[in-house]
């Protein structure tokens, strides 16, 4: 159940994102900003649980996934930015 908890938390997350997210790095379509915030909740969850913020049956609450997520779309901003230069 934890695992849909996040995906569920990581769809919310994604669209929090793509709005705090400034620029054009964004991922163009709803899908893929929704994909990069789950996984974005992903990567909120199993840092938090190996930093010692969450135990190893709690994930990341909304907050911790909307980081993750901003992130995670900001790393996809610099390569995107990256492959578009390339002829």
């Amino acid at each position: 159940m934890s695992i849909l908890w996040t995906i569920i938390i990581g769809f919310v997350a994604g669209i929090i994102a793509k709005l705090i997210t400034p620029g054009r790095n964004e991922p163009a379509g709803f899908i893929m900003t929704t994909i990069l915030g789950i996984i974005g909740a992903f990567v909120a969850t199993y840092l938090g649980q190996a930093l010692g913020w969450y135990r190893a049956d709690q994930g990341a609450g909304l907050i911790g996934a909307v980081v993750g997520a901003v992130i995670v779309l900001l790393i996809w901003g610099m390569f995107q930015n990256r492959s578009s230069r390339v002829p």
